[in-house]
């Protein structure tokens, strides 16, 4: 019989497919929980924690395999591996010790160390910190670091004659053998402006480096604890927190001389508004002291250097129109007791590495190239050659990915160390004669090798994971992907990853998880199963998840990071959209009209921000934890990128001053004990939208610090984007305590 409505049934149909195809349900939520910690029980043969073991002259590592973690150590003669120490010896131990039954095979360790020798395991166990004798297979809690016997506030010169001391806010010093004799080095030390209590002696015993700090009356930020485990009643915490364009320490640098018990005049014209000065270091042979100064704004950073009659010359002078990289690139090293210095620096547009002259004068460039150095791992003084880490050298790999270098100081010689394409972390022994090498990608599981530390040769195979456990599951794999950014021209690279259930043929939103800070670049490049930001979880409830690193994060080229000078709103939001729409078009699954957000800190910055300044892509937001006006966060980190003095730079990037523009569905998430970002923050963002009667939701999570919600916030996070992206109700909460989650 032929139905009078089949226009109507036709749709019934269609709507019974759509339910039955439809993710976001309960059994999604519990194969997602069910992805929690697969890389330690599904990913084989992994060498982690590699330390060289000077005194024993042999390599140490741990491996997960079938039969639980493991414990190697290598013999690089003969590439022999065998057990670092008896597992069920070991095992007994920490059942005696802890009163509870422990299996050899499942041993609940975390950070194993082991000892020079070879002898002693130190690892975490629950909240403690313990040491295993492996001879006599006994514990004992890790010891507290030694006392420091110097009497408090005072400093002992090398030679043990004399003790230095503050006194009255000024500099006294006094025979170590008869207190008696005392002499006062300063009188103009005062409340206000008084001498710092660190005091620095120089190698010889006869000379004293000291600083005299005028310091401000500094900002509190307070937060109240509404739920104490104490008490009944809420608690309020305050702590010092300066903000950017609060006053800072302001240090002057002087010089004392202990013969003649005299202070020395110190030029300081050089060094004015200061951000900050580093230590005082003195030369070996005691002929002058240095340290470094970044002027407040973070554009003029230098070496300078103070001889003995008090004159200060500015040995290296660093200058950005931008900003210098100081908390994450700066590198110096000091050749000969300062007769050179190798430098790091972006000059050229590039992290590279300089050699100076003593007087300050340009040697030679060591480095050179589109390209970055990462880190410098070793200064061979006698040979003159450094390994260092660099990036984005290899043709056809992902410029991220750190390689290992070795070069002259004179800028010949380069020799690669390593190659493949992977990303490497190496671990040296005590002569960088050879080391082992653990490299891998997103999207290749880790290899663990032995490499000759003067050709890279590989000498030895010791490691090769197996994820066969982890691909029985239906795990996939992430992509790792790039497409052109805004100027169609530059590179962005990141991963795609997709759910274990996967299917072509259906239409599947898309989520980017976002964390945009200048600080770093933050797409993972090694091979992991599962992370704390739960990406292939989340991606479990039917999404397509993406991460990338867009214009304004480092470790590319100076011009690729100064996006973000002055114009932390932008977070890359523009190379990410195209990020993304390239692989919409690649992909024809990816569904660009529902693509949602979501980040952390900067992240809760940058997620908000998308919604703001970019609604016709993202339509849906949750901001954990944001920075949502740079005046407001700490100033350390909003000064390096935003700028000082204070401008309108920072309201234009301020979501705050925004918060009217937003459409979208936003979700913003706040711990009551931040104390990282202020909170206020985030609750001047919800009250800018109450004034512009927008529509939004908010969690505070009492007693929740700096973070992404915790397993409450993440919870109602994926309920968010399942609700308004897939367009269905998130399945009743009370499932998590009567359901099992199905082991995998």
């Amino acid at each position: 019989m032929r139905s009078k409505y089949p226009l109507l049934v036709a749709l019934f149909i269609l709507i019974q497919i759509t339910l039955v195809s439809a993710q976001g349900k309960l059994g999604d939520y519990q194969n997602a929980e069910a992805l929690n910690g697969l890389m330690q029980k599904k990913v084989y043969n992994v060498a982690a924690s590699v330390q060289w073991l000077s005194i024993a002259k042999k390599y140490f590592y741990t491996r997960r395999t079938a039969q639980g973690l493991e414990f190697i150590v290598l013999h690089p003669k003969g590439y022999r591996k065998s057990p670092a120490l008896d597992r069920e010896k070991f095992a007994k131990a920490l059942s005696d010790w802890s009163k509870e039954k422990i299996d050899a095979n499942e041993l609940p360790i975390l950070l194993p160390v082991m000892s020079s020798d070879g002898k002693v395991l130190r690892f975490n166990y629950k909240k403690e910190s313990l040491n295993c004798d492996l001879n006599a297979y006994t514990l004992s809690k890790v010891p507290a670091p030694p006392a420091n016997n110097t009497p408090q506030g005072k400093t002992i010169s090398p030679d043990g004659k004399w003790i230095g001391y503050i006194k009255d806010f000024n500099v006294y010093i006094s025979s170590a053998a008869d207190s008696a004799r005392a002499y006062q080095m300063s009188s103009d030390g005062s409340s206000a402006h008084h001498y710092s209590p660190h005091l620095f002696w120089s190698p010889d015993s006869k000379k004293i480096a000291a600083y005299k700090v005028k310091g401000p009356k500094h900002r509190l930020t307070y937060l109240i604890e509404s739920s104490p485990t104490t008490q009944l009643q809420p608690r309020l915490h305050s702590r010092e927190y300066p903000k950017p364009g609060d006053s800072v320490n302001q240090y002057t640098p002087s010089l004392f001389l202990v013969e003649g018990k005299q202070q020395v005049p110190v030029d300081n014209s050089l060094i004015p508004d200061q951000y900050h000065l580093t230590e005082p270091v003195w030369r070996k042979d005691s002929r002058a002291f240095s340290y470094e100064y970044n002027k407040r704004g973070h554009q003029l950073y230098s070496v300078m250097e103070v001889g003995l009659t008090g004159n200060t010359r500015e040995v290296i002078r660093e200058v950005s129109n931008t900003f210098v990289n100081y908390s994450r690139k700066k590198y110096r090293f000091d050749l000969n007791d300062g007769k050179e210095i190798i430098w790091a620096s972006e000059v050229d547009g590039w992290n590279h590495l300089y050699l100076f002259h003593a007087n300050g004068k340009l040697k030679n460039q060591i480095t050179k190239g589109e390209w970055v150095v990462r880190r410098v791992i070793n200064v061979n003084e006698k040979e003159r050659s450094i390994i260092f880490e660099g990036s984005g050298m290899e043709t056809g790999q992902d410029p991220y990915f750190i390689q290992y270098y070795k070069v002259n100081l004179d800028g010949t010689g380069l020799q690669k160390l390593t190659w493949e394409n992977g990303n490497h972390a190496a671990t040296f022994n005590e002569n960088y004669s050879n080391f082992i090498d653990v490299y891998s990608r997103a999207d290749q599981p880790a290899i663990t090798v032995l490499r000759d530390g003067k050709t890279g040769k590989v000498l030895q195979e010791l490691e090769k994971a197996d994820i066969t456990p982890l691909l029985n599951t239906g795990w996939k794999l992430p992509e790792v992907f790039s497409a052109k950014g805004r100027d169609g021209e530059t590179d962005i690279w990141g991963k795609i990853i997709r759910p274990r259930n996967f299917d072509p043929t259906k239409k599947y939103p898309v989520i980017e998880y976002i964390y945009a800070g200048p600080h770093d670049s933050f797409v993972p490049k090694n091979f992991i199963a599962d992370s704390p930001l739960g990406l292939h979880e989340l991606a479990e409830l039917g999404f397509i998840v993406v991460q990338c690193d867009g214009m304004g994060t480092s470790n590319r080229s100076k011009a690729f990071h100064d996006v973000c000078w002055k114009n932390l709103k932008d977070a890359g939001l523009p190379d990410r959209i195209a990020f993304i729409k390239a692989a919409g078009k690649k992909y024809p699954y990816m569904n660009l009209d529902k693509v949602g957000i979501y980040g952390s800190s900067a992240g809760g910055q940058s997620s908000l921000a998308a919604l703001l300044y970019h609604p016709d892509f993202y339509k849906v937001a949750v901001s954990s934890s944001g920075c949502h006006d740079n005046r407001i966060d700490k100033m350390w980190w909003n000064e390096q990128w935003m700028g000082y003095p204070i401008g309108p730079q920072y309201a234009a990037s301020s979501n705050v001053e925004h918060a009217a523009l937003l459409q979208g569905k936003l979700l913003l998430i706040l711990g009551e004990m931040d104390d990282n970002v202020d909170p206020s923050s985030t609750m001047q963002v919800i009250n800018k939208l109450i004034k512009a009667n927008k529509n939004f939701d908010f969690l505070m999570v009492p007693g929740m610090g700096h973070a992404l919600g915790g397993d409450y916030g993440e919870h109602k996070r994926r309920d968010f984007f399942v609700k308004h992206l897939l367009g269905i109700e998130p399945p009743e909460w009370n499932w998590t305590s009567s359901i099992t989650v199905p082991k995998l």
